[in-house]
Protein backbone atom coordinates (compact mmCIF):
# COMPACT_ATOMS: atom_id res chain seq x y z
CA UNK A 1 0.00 0.00 0.00
CA UNK A 2 2.83 2.39 0.17
CA UNK A 3 3.53 4.14 -3.33
CA UNK A 4 3.98 7.45 -4.31
CA UNK A 5 1.62 10.11 -3.85
CA UNK A 6 0.43 11.64 -6.78
CA UNK A 7 -1.33 15.36 -6.36
CA UNK A 8 -4.39 16.14 -7.92
CA UNK A 9 -4.97 19.93 -9.02
CA UNK A 10 -8.18 20.46 -6.82
CA UNK A 11 -7.52 18.35 -3.39
CA UNK A 12 -10.42 15.80 -2.70
CA UNK A 13 -12.19 17.23 0.13
CA UNK A 14 -12.59 20.11 -2.08
CA UNK A 15 -14.23 18.09 -4.57
CA UNK A 16 -16.86 16.88 -2.05
CA UNK A 17 -17.54 20.19 -0.83
CA UNK A 18 -18.24 21.64 -4.41
CA UNK A 19 -20.49 18.38 -5.19
CA UNK A 20 -21.89 19.05 -2.13
CA UNK A 21 -22.68 22.70 -2.76
CA UNK A 22 -23.78 22.68 -6.53
CA UNK A 23 -26.24 19.78 -5.34
CA UNK A 24 -28.24 22.08 -2.98
CA UNK A 25 -28.18 24.56 -6.09
CA UNK A 26 -29.30 22.07 -8.82
CA UNK A 27 -31.52 20.49 -6.00
CA UNK A 28 -33.47 24.00 -6.02
CA UNK A 29 -32.60 25.14 -9.37
CA UNK A 30 -33.08 22.15 -11.39
CA UNK A 31 -35.64 19.32 -9.57
CA UNK A 32 -36.80 17.77 -12.37
CA UNK A 33 -33.24 16.95 -13.52
CA UNK A 34 -31.76 16.55 -10.03
CA UNK A 35 -34.28 13.96 -9.02
CA UNK A 36 -32.95 11.91 -12.31
CA UNK A 37 -29.68 11.45 -10.96
CA UNK A 38 -31.20 9.39 -8.05
CA UNK A 39 -29.50 6.22 -9.72
CA UNK A 40 -26.14 7.54 -9.37
CA UNK A 41 -25.72 8.39 -5.66
CA UNK A 42 -27.46 4.51 -5.14
CA UNK A 43 -25.14 3.35 -7.49
CA UNK A 44 -22.10 4.74 -5.24
CA UNK A 45 -23.16 3.95 -2.21
CA UNK A 46 -23.86 0.26 -3.31
CA UNK A 47 -20.44 -0.13 -4.88
CA UNK A 48 -19.03 1.05 -1.37
CA UNK A 49 -21.15 -1.42 0.55
CA UNK A 50 -19.60 -4.00 -1.74
CA UNK A 51 -16.34 -4.03 -0.20
CA UNK A 52 -17.58 -3.37 3.72
CA UNK A 53 -18.06 -6.78 4.56
CA UNK A 54 -14.76 -8.18 2.74
CA UNK A 55 -12.67 -5.40 4.55
CA UNK A 56 -14.05 -5.97 7.78
CA UNK A 57 -13.70 -9.67 7.53
CA UNK A 58 -10.32 -9.28 6.45
CA UNK A 59 -9.17 -5.94 8.50
CA UNK A 60 -10.83 -7.77 12.24
CA UNK A 61 -9.34 -11.21 11.10
CA UNK A 62 -5.50 -9.94 10.12
CA UNK A 63 -6.06 -7.18 13.30
CA UNK A 64 -6.97 -10.38 16.03
CA UNK A 65 -4.38 -12.36 14.91
CA UNK A 66 -1.47 -9.88 14.44
CA UNK A 67 -2.48 -8.90 18.68
CA UNK A 68 -3.60 -12.90 19.19
CA UNK A 69 -0.20 -13.43 20.41
CA UNK A 70 -0.34 -10.92 23.15
CA UNK A 71 -3.81 -11.54 24.84
CA UNK A 72 -2.85 -8.36 27.32
CA UNK A 73 -2.65 -6.22 24.86
CA UNK A 74 -5.96 -7.77 22.70
CA UNK A 75 -7.92 -7.58 26.28
CA UNK A 76 -7.02 -4.30 26.89
CA UNK A 77 -7.48 -2.66 23.81
CA UNK A 78 -11.09 -4.54 24.14
CA UNK A 79 -11.74 -3.47 27.27
CA UNK A 80 -11.11 0.80 27.05
CA UNK A 81 -12.66 0.47 23.94
CA UNK A 82 -15.77 -0.84 25.37
CA UNK A 83 -15.10 1.34 28.49
CA UNK A 84 -15.27 4.44 26.47
CA UNK A 85 -18.32 3.52 24.23
CA UNK A 86 -20.36 3.58 27.16
CA UNK A 87 -19.08 6.50 28.73
CA UNK A 88 -19.73 8.29 25.75
CA UNK A 89 -23.40 7.11 24.97
CA UNK A 90 -24.15 8.30 28.77
CA UNK A 91 -22.44 11.77 28.06
CA UNK A 92 -23.74 11.96 25.11
CA UNK A 93 -27.30 10.83 25.95
CA UNK A 94 -27.00 13.74 28.99
CA UNK A 95 -26.19 16.39 26.24
CA UNK A 96 -29.09 15.93 24.30
CA UNK A 97 -31.77 15.67 27.33
CA UNK A 98 -29.84 18.74 28.32
CA UNK A 99 -30.31 21.30 25.42
CA UNK A 100 -33.92 19.79 25.25
CA UNK A 101 -34.20 21.18 28.90
CA UNK A 102 -32.61 24.70 27.68
CA UNK A 103 -34.70 25.29 24.68
CA UNK A 104 -37.73 22.87 24.57
CA UNK A 105 -38.03 22.72 20.82
CA UNK A 106 -40.99 20.44 21.15
CA UNK A 107 -43.52 23.18 23.18
CA UNK A 108 -46.20 23.85 21.05
CA UNK A 109 -45.28 21.70 17.75
CA UNK A 110 -48.13 20.68 15.45
CA UNK A 111 -48.91 17.02 16.39
CA UNK A 112 -50.24 16.06 12.86
CA UNK A 113 -47.64 13.05 11.03
CA UNK A 114 -45.45 14.34 8.24
CA UNK A 115 -44.22 11.19 7.10
CA UNK A 116 -44.81 7.23 7.14
CA UNK A 117 -42.84 5.12 9.95
CA UNK A 118 -41.66 1.32 8.67
CA UNK A 119 -44.15 -1.22 10.01
CA UNK A 120 -44.11 -3.24 12.50
CA UNK A 121 -41.26 -1.60 14.13
CA UNK A 122 -39.92 -3.46 17.26
CA UNK A 123 -40.14 -1.24 20.78
CA UNK A 124 -38.87 -3.98 22.60
CA UNK A 125 -34.86 -5.55 22.52
CA UNK A 126 -34.94 -9.26 22.66
CA UNK A 127 -31.58 -10.10 24.03
CA UNK A 128 -32.12 -13.83 23.76
CA UNK A 129 -32.43 -13.31 19.78
CA UNK A 130 -29.73 -10.76 19.90
CA UNK A 131 -27.48 -12.45 21.21
CA UNK A 132 -27.90 -15.42 19.05
CA UNK A 133 -27.84 -13.32 16.14
CA UNK A 134 -24.35 -12.68 16.50
CA UNK A 135 -23.38 -16.02 16.31
CA UNK A 136 -23.55 -17.14 12.28
CA UNK A 137 -25.55 -20.60 11.82
CA UNK A 138 -23.41 -19.64 8.22
CA UNK A 139 -21.06 -16.98 7.55
CA UNK A 140 -21.86 -16.94 4.02
CA UNK A 141 -25.28 -16.06 4.85
CA UNK A 142 -24.04 -13.80 7.51
CA UNK A 143 -21.84 -11.71 4.79
CA UNK A 144 -24.64 -11.55 2.24
CA UNK A 145 -27.00 -9.86 4.45
CA UNK A 146 -26.80 -6.41 6.41
CA UNK A 147 -25.84 -7.46 9.53
CA UNK A 148 -22.53 -6.48 10.29
CA UNK A 149 -22.33 -8.25 14.11
CA UNK A 150 -22.05 -11.98 13.27
CA UNK A 151 -19.44 -11.54 10.51
CA UNK A 152 -17.61 -9.25 13.13
CA UNK A 153 -17.52 -12.19 15.53
CA UNK A 154 -16.88 -14.71 13.45
CA UNK A 155 -13.54 -12.63 12.10
CA UNK A 156 -12.61 -12.30 15.61
CA UNK A 157 -12.94 -16.12 16.23
CA UNK A 158 -11.11 -16.83 13.51
CA UNK A 159 -7.97 -14.61 13.66
CA UNK A 160 -7.82 -15.70 17.65
CA UNK A 161 -7.76 -19.72 15.69
CA UNK A 162 -5.21 -18.50 12.69
CA UNK A 163 -2.99 -16.96 15.95
CA UNK A 164 -2.82 -19.85 17.83
CA UNK A 165 -2.17 -22.45 14.81
CA UNK A 166 1.33 -21.09 14.27
CA UNK A 167 3.22 -21.09 11.09
CA UNK A 168 0.46 -23.67 9.42
CA UNK A 169 -1.69 -20.39 9.49
CA UNK A 170 1.09 -18.13 7.05
CA UNK A 171 -0.65 -19.15 3.85
CA UNK A 172 -4.34 -18.23 4.87
CA UNK A 173 -2.92 -15.15 6.74
CA UNK A 174 -1.09 -13.82 3.23
CA UNK A 175 -3.89 -14.67 1.16
CA UNK A 176 -5.76 -11.86 3.63
CA UNK A 177 -3.64 -9.35 3.61
CA UNK A 178 -3.46 -9.81 -0.21
CA UNK A 179 -7.12 -9.54 -0.74
CA UNK A 180 -7.74 -6.49 2.23
CA UNK A 181 -4.50 -4.24 -0.20
CA UNK A 182 -6.89 -5.04 -3.47
CA UNK A 183 -10.11 -3.77 -1.15
CA UNK A 184 -7.74 -0.79 -0.13
CA UNK A 185 -6.94 -0.02 -3.62
CA UNK A 186 -10.50 -0.56 -4.79
CA UNK A 187 -11.87 1.65 -1.88
CA UNK A 188 -9.36 4.20 -3.97
CA UNK A 189 -11.42 3.82 -7.28
CA UNK A 190 -14.77 3.91 -5.75
CA UNK A 191 -13.38 7.34 -3.55
CA UNK A 192 -12.07 8.99 -6.82
CA UNK A 193 -15.82 8.97 -7.99
CA UNK A 194 -17.61 10.33 -4.81
CA UNK A 195 -17.62 14.38 -5.30
CA UNK A 196 -20.01 13.23 -8.24
CA UNK A 197 -22.10 11.08 -6.61
CA UNK A 198 -22.08 13.64 -3.58
CA UNK A 199 -23.38 16.28 -6.01
CA UNK A 200 -26.28 13.39 -7.55
CA UNK A 201 -27.15 12.64 -3.75
CA UNK A 202 -27.17 16.01 -2.35
CA UNK A 203 -28.92 17.21 -5.31
CA UNK A 204 -31.86 14.53 -5.16
CA UNK A 205 -32.57 15.12 -1.70
CA UNK A 206 -32.89 18.36 -1.73
CA UNK A 207 -35.47 18.39 -5.07
CA UNK A 208 -37.15 15.46 -3.34
CA UNK A 209 -37.76 17.35 0.14
CA UNK A 210 -36.93 20.53 -0.06
CA UNK A 211 -36.83 23.51 2.83
CA UNK A 212 -39.93 23.53 3.67
CA UNK A 213 -39.48 20.34 6.21
CA UNK A 214 -36.73 21.61 7.61
CA UNK A 215 -38.72 24.89 8.41
CA UNK A 216 -41.48 23.14 9.61
CA UNK A 217 -39.53 22.27 12.36
CA UNK A 218 -36.48 24.61 12.38
CA UNK A 219 -36.12 24.74 16.36
CA UNK A 220 -35.25 20.89 16.54
CA UNK A 221 -33.26 20.86 13.70
CA UNK A 222 -30.59 24.05 14.69
CA UNK A 223 -30.83 22.75 18.57
CA UNK A 224 -29.43 19.30 17.61
CA UNK A 225 -26.94 20.72 14.84
CA UNK A 226 -25.88 22.93 18.79
CA UNK A 227 -25.97 19.44 19.94
CA UNK A 228 -23.42 18.13 17.50
CA UNK A 229 -21.36 21.46 17.84
CA UNK A 230 -20.91 20.54 21.76
CA UNK A 231 -19.81 17.23 21.17
CA UNK A 232 -17.49 18.44 18.80
CA UNK A 233 -15.88 20.74 21.46
CA UNK A 234 -15.67 18.26 23.87
CA UNK A 235 -13.72 15.67 21.61
CA UNK A 236 -11.30 18.40 20.88
CA UNK A 237 -10.53 18.91 24.54
CA UNK A 238 -9.97 14.88 24.62
CA UNK A 239 -7.87 15.37 22.06
CA UNK A 240 -5.54 18.21 23.34
CA UNK A 241 -5.47 16.29 27.02
CA UNK A 242 -3.91 13.57 25.15
CA UNK A 243 -1.18 15.51 23.12
CA UNK A 244 -3.27 15.45 19.73
CA UNK A 245 -4.01 17.99 17.76
CA UNK A 246 -7.72 18.59 17.01
CA UNK A 247 -7.30 20.48 13.64
CA UNK A 248 -4.60 18.38 12.18
CA UNK A 249 -7.56 15.53 13.08
CA UNK A 250 -9.99 16.72 11.49
CA UNK A 251 -7.99 17.72 8.54
CA UNK A 252 -6.74 13.80 7.88
CA UNK A 253 -10.39 12.18 8.34
CA UNK A 254 -11.99 15.15 6.55
CA UNK A 255 -12.64 12.93 3.09
CA UNK A 256 -14.62 10.39 5.52
CA UNK A 257 -16.95 12.98 7.53
CA UNK A 258 -17.60 14.71 3.95
CA UNK A 259 -18.83 11.67 2.58
CA UNK A 260 -20.65 10.42 6.03
CA UNK A 261 -22.45 13.77 5.97
CA UNK A 262 -23.75 13.64 2.40
CA UNK A 263 -24.50 9.83 2.17
CA UNK A 264 -25.95 9.42 5.85
CA UNK A 265 -24.42 6.37 5.78
CA UNK A 266 -21.80 4.64 8.20
CA UNK A 267 -21.24 1.89 5.94
CA UNK A 268 -20.24 4.07 3.18
CA UNK A 269 -17.54 5.51 5.12
CA UNK A 270 -16.37 2.68 6.93
CA UNK A 271 -13.43 1.49 4.47
CA UNK A 272 -12.24 4.53 3.84
CA UNK A 273 -12.43 5.91 7.26
CA UNK A 274 -9.99 2.86 8.13
CA UNK A 275 -7.90 3.71 5.19
CA UNK A 276 -7.30 7.39 6.55
CA UNK A 277 -6.60 6.22 9.64
CA UNK A 278 -3.48 3.62 8.47
CA UNK A 279 -2.19 6.43 6.65
CA UNK A 280 -1.81 8.41 10.24
CA UNK A 281 0.14 6.22 11.65
CA UNK A 282 -2.51 4.09 13.63
CA UNK A 283 -1.49 0.02 13.16
CA UNK A 284 -4.02 -1.52 11.07
CA UNK A 285 -4.37 -4.24 14.29
CA UNK A 286 -5.59 -1.31 16.29
CA UNK A 287 -7.78 0.15 13.39
CA UNK A 288 -8.98 -3.06 12.41
CA UNK A 289 -10.44 -3.84 16.22
CA UNK A 290 -11.49 -0.60 17.62
CA UNK A 291 -13.48 1.20 14.01
CA UNK A 292 -15.49 -1.94 13.57
CA UNK A 293 -16.80 -1.88 17.30
CA UNK A 294 -16.98 1.66 17.21
CA UNK A 295 -19.28 1.49 14.06
CA UNK A 296 -21.75 -1.10 15.60
CA UNK A 297 -21.29 0.50 19.05
CA UNK A 298 -20.06 4.07 19.13
CA UNK A 299 -22.49 6.43 17.78
CA UNK A 300 -22.41 9.55 19.57
CA UNK A 301 -23.98 11.81 17.06
CA UNK A 302 -27.07 9.40 16.50
CA UNK A 303 -27.28 8.86 20.44
CA UNK A 304 -27.05 12.26 21.57
CA UNK A 305 -30.09 12.88 18.97
CA UNK A 306 -31.83 9.91 20.14
CA UNK A 307 -32.39 11.85 23.70
CA UNK A 308 -33.27 15.08 21.97
CA UNK A 309 -35.76 13.90 20.07
CA UNK A 310 -37.60 11.63 22.80
CA UNK A 311 -37.03 14.92 24.87
CA UNK A 312 -38.61 16.88 21.70
CA UNK A 313 -41.59 14.35 21.39
CA UNK A 314 -42.27 14.40 25.48
CA UNK A 315 -42.65 18.33 25.17
CA UNK A 316 -44.64 18.27 22.12
CA UNK A 317 -47.23 15.88 24.07
CA UNK A 318 -46.92 17.58 27.67
CA UNK A 319 -45.55 15.19 29.35
CA UNK A 320 -43.13 16.21 32.27
CA UNK A 321 -39.85 15.26 32.36
CA UNK A 322 -38.94 14.31 36.05
CA UNK A 323 -35.64 13.08 37.76
CA UNK A 324 -37.02 9.27 37.33
CA UNK A 325 -38.51 10.03 33.58
CA UNK A 326 -35.27 11.73 32.86
CA UNK A 327 -32.75 8.62 34.67
CA UNK A 328 -34.99 6.44 32.74
CA UNK A 329 -34.46 8.02 29.10
CA UNK A 330 -30.79 7.67 30.28
CA UNK A 331 -30.83 4.17 31.13
CA UNK A 332 -33.13 2.49 28.16
CA UNK A 333 -31.63 4.98 25.79
CA UNK A 334 -27.88 3.54 26.51
CA UNK A 335 -29.42 -0.20 26.76
CA UNK A 336 -31.60 0.21 23.05
CA UNK A 337 -28.63 2.19 21.13
CA UNK A 338 -26.73 -0.94 21.85
CA UNK A 339 -29.66 -3.72 21.51
CA UNK A 340 -30.69 -2.29 18.42
CA UNK A 341 -27.13 -2.13 16.70
CA UNK A 342 -28.50 -5.15 14.53
CA UNK A 343 -31.70 -4.65 13.64
CA UNK A 344 -33.12 -2.99 10.39
CA UNK A 345 -33.88 0.43 11.07
CA UNK A 346 -32.30 0.72 14.08
CA UNK A 347 -32.44 4.48 15.43
CA UNK A 348 -36.00 4.70 15.33
CA UNK A 349 -36.17 1.52 17.01
CA UNK A 350 -33.67 2.89 19.44
CA UNK A 351 -36.10 6.20 19.98
CA UNK A 352 -39.48 3.82 19.77
CA UNK A 353 -38.63 1.66 23.10
CA UNK A 354 -37.77 4.64 24.81
CA UNK A 355 -40.77 6.36 23.98
CA UNK A 356 -42.97 3.46 24.84
CA UNK A 357 -41.26 3.27 28.22
CA UNK A 358 -42.04 6.46 29.11
CA UNK A 359 -46.02 6.23 27.71
CA UNK A 360 -45.57 8.40 24.44
CA UNK A 361 -47.01 6.91 21.37
CA UNK A 362 -44.37 5.12 18.46
CA UNK A 363 -46.62 6.73 16.07
CA UNK A 364 -44.99 10.32 16.98
CA UNK A 365 -41.75 9.29 15.61
CA UNK A 366 -43.78 10.05 11.93
CA UNK A 367 -43.66 14.15 13.28
CA UNK A 368 -40.12 14.11 12.91
CA UNK A 369 -39.41 11.43 10.39
CA UNK A 370 -39.98 14.43 7.84
CA UNK A 371 -36.96 16.13 8.48
CA UNK A 372 -34.95 13.04 9.83
CA UNK A 373 -32.82 13.01 6.48
CA UNK A 374 -31.47 16.45 7.30
CA UNK A 375 -30.54 15.25 11.02
CA UNK A 376 -28.99 12.25 9.83
CA UNK A 377 -26.30 13.87 7.37
CA UNK A 378 -25.02 15.69 10.70
CA UNK A 379 -25.11 12.87 12.99
CA UNK A 380 -23.23 10.59 11.05
CA UNK A 381 -20.93 12.68 10.10
CA UNK A 382 -19.90 13.30 13.94
CA UNK A 383 -19.89 9.87 14.60
CA UNK A 384 -17.04 9.75 12.38
CA UNK A 385 -15.19 11.99 14.30
CA UNK A 386 -16.57 9.95 17.39
CA UNK A 387 -14.47 6.91 16.08
CA UNK A 388 -11.44 8.94 14.95
CA UNK A 389 -11.65 10.04 18.84
CA UNK A 390 -11.98 6.57 20.38
CA UNK A 391 -8.88 5.38 18.11
CA UNK A 392 -7.01 7.99 19.16
CA UNK A 393 -7.68 7.41 22.88
CA UNK A 394 -7.63 3.68 22.92
CA UNK A 395 -4.17 3.96 21.49
CA UNK A 396 -2.85 6.68 24.25
CA UNK A 397 -4.54 4.36 27.10
CA UNK A 398 -3.07 1.37 25.85
CA UNK A 399 0.42 2.28 25.37
CA UNK A 400 0.54 1.74 21.57
CA UNK A 401 2.78 3.85 19.42
CA UNK A 402 2.16 5.21 15.81
CA UNK A 403 3.52 3.59 13.03
CA UNK A 404 5.70 5.41 9.97
CA UNK A 405 2.70 6.95 8.37
CA UNK A 406 1.74 5.55 5.10
CA UNK A 407 1.19 7.17 1.70
CA UNK A 408 -1.17 5.94 -0.47
CA UNK A 409 -1.67 7.16 -4.38
CA UNK A 410 -4.10 9.12 -5.30
CA UNK A 411 -6.33 8.34 -8.09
Amino acid sequence: MTKTSKKRPIPLPIQMVLGLVLGIVFGFLAPHFSQALAPVGTAFVQAIKMIVVPLVFTAITLGIYQMGNSAKQLGKVSVISLLYFFIATVVAIIIGLALNGMFHPGVGVNLSHTAELPKNINTTVNWTKFFLDMIPSNVFAAMSGTNLLPVLVFAVLLGLALASTGSRAKPLVDVLDALMGAVFKLTGWIIALSPIAIFAIIAWLFSTQGMHTILALLKLVLVMYLGLGVLLVLFAILMLCIGEQPLKIAKAVSEPVILAFATRSSEATLPLHMEKLVEMGVPKAVASVVLPLGYAFNRDGSIMYFALAVGFLADAYNIPLDPSTLLSIIVVTTLASKGSANVPSGGLVAIAMVLTTIGIPVEALAIIAGVDAFLDMGRTAVNVVSNTVAVKLVMRWAGIAYEPAEETAEV
